[in-house]
């Protein structure tokens, strides 16, 4: 890698942490070098690159924000570039921050909203880390709600000021000049329910068409409305709800960039509604949006950090949580332990999901976020999971009751429930009908902007390949080349 001219002063910062940590020059350099790998990047920097920047030369590109990583995990708190008296940069790492204020979250937070504009191919080359699920997961557990989030004409907090070195400049004109010069507008009750009807709009969207279908639309909502408000005025109380709504937005933001693949994307808004949701003082939606996070990791095949992320939650919350949040949470680990085939505890946390919810009544105060996980939502994570461990009977049962139960409303949920039935009936032996079965969900994908519903179809016809001579599949093929 080309170097900048050196300085003339010694990094005595960067000199003092590598003595904090106990590296060895050649030892960072190997850690920069293996979390690059994680990136996609070759870097090959041994101890002479080390000395180097020691004696004042700056590293170029990423490799700043890669530094402060491997300082951040080795020392358990997070450091930037500035901390190691190195430049500032555009890091692989930015949006895996957790914030230590509410004013530099929405800093963070907003600078995703704004980059947030290119192709679908461009936004998943973000890199996913499930390294980097462990600090904010970590922060959140130990970490307490914001003593003031408050925002006056003053701008008592710093909310309205200019974002932090090294993040993204703030772009054009927005609705007033004043909301970014710290002098805002106040923000009133009637703002703060337009941002909750625009989340049930949208996840409504997201349900029955995909997350590709209106994505870039919340994502500009939450650029042109949504920053604005945070950067304006508003009391105790006012501000805990606006940042409520403003995590349950970025959270939904990434479930809608996780449908489209677009993972690392996904994973930079959850860690940031996470932290959103320590501004708000609600710690049982900060317990959802790890299940979230524990969800997309068991997508991409990473069971064990999807158990600890749903450990996490459980931990974060306590058992006096309503009994349907602590089903939904004991359903979010058992999928972990599904992924990694471990039965025993699979089944132990399927039965902890089954008797939290069977122990529910009319009166619970349910979160409004929690009420899908019903009957129908317990029946699908089942079959999920009998899927995962091989017990096809089983899984073919709850796959059936959850489709039974399901609202249409939830279409794209019914399609995987359905690609699971097909599975079992294949697991089974019931060619036919698993076929049958499969064509209906490829159909019913093909009518979606979801890369998820897609990849569901694909990973059923991967396993139709043992048989892909008999009839029945090459009337498959058939049923689904005339989809276009």
């Amino acid at each position: 890698m080309t170097e900048r001219p050196p300085h003339r002063t010694p990094n005595r910062r960067l000199a003092a942490l590598i003595a904090e940590a106990g590296f060895s020059n050649a030892g960072l350099a190997r850690r920069i070098d293996q979390l690059g790998i994680e990136h996609g990047l070759d870097l090959r920097y041994d101890k002479t690159s080390v000395t180097r920047w020691l004696r004042g030369q700056q590293p170029r590109g990423t490799t700043p924000a890669l530094i402060a990583e491997v300082f951040t995990r080795r020392l358990g708190r997070r450091l930037s570039t500035q901390d190691l008296g190195l430049d500032a940069c555009a890091p692989v790492y930015a949006g895996l921050e957790f914030a230590a204020t509410p004013a530099e979250a929405v800093d963070i937070v907003s600078g995703l909203w704004r980059k947030d504009s290119g192709s679908h191919a461009e936004l998943r080359k973000i890199a996913f880390t499930p390294a980097g699920l462990v600090v904010p997961s970590r922060d959140w557990l130990i970490g307490r709600a914001d003593e003031r989030v408050a925002r006056g004409e003053a701008g008592a907090d710093g909310l309205g000021r200019v974002p932090l070195q090294g993040r993204i400049a703030v772009p054009r004109q927005r609705r007033t000049d004043p909301l970014d010069r710290g002098h805002g507008a106040k923000v009133t009750a009637g703002d703060i329910a337009a941002l909750r009807s625009v989340g049930d709009l949208f996840r409504a969207l997201d349900h029955a068409y995909g997350g590709g279908h209106a994505r870039q639309a919340l994502v500009r909502y939450l650029e042109h409305e949504a920053e604005p408000m945070l950067r304006g005025s508003y009391g105790e109380a006012a501000g805990r709800r606006l940042f409520a709504a403003a995590a349950d937005l970025t959270r939904l933001a990434g479930w809608t960039s996780y449908d489209i693949a677009a993972h690392g994307l996904a994973q930079r808004y959850f860690v940031q509604a996470l932290r959103l949701t320590q501004a708000a003082g609600d710690r049982a939606y900060g317990s959802y949006v790890l299940v979230t996070m524990s969800r997309q990791a068991v997508y991409l095949g990473h069971g064990r950090e999807a158990v600890q992320l749903a450990r996490v939650a459980q931990q974060g919350v306590g058992s006096s949580a309503p009994p349907v949040v602590q089903a939904l949470l004991h359903a979010a680990e058992a999928r972990g332990h599904g992924v990694l085939a471990e039965v025993r505890a699979c089944t132990a946390a399927l039965a902890r999901a089954e008797r939290a919810l069977e122990s529910a009544r009319p009166g619970d105060e349910t979160p409004y976020w929690a009420r899908f996980f019903d009957e129908a939502q317990l029946a699908d994570e089942l079959a999920h999971c009998h899927r995962d461990l091989q017990q096809y009977r089983a899984a073919s049962q709850h796959a059936e009751r959850s489709l039974q139960l399901r609202a249409a409303g939830f279409a794209r949920s019914r399609l995987f429930c359905r690609v699971v039935l097909a599975t079992a009936r294949l697991g089974l032996g019931e060619l036919d009908q698993a076929c049958i079965l499969g064509a209906e969900a490829a159909h019913q994908a093909s009518e979606m902007r979801s890369v998820r519903a897609h990849e569901y179809v694909r990973d059923f016809e991967r396993r139709l390949e043992p048989y892909r001579d008999a009839a029945a599949v090459r009337g498959y093929r058939d049923r689904v080349a005339a989809l276009g």
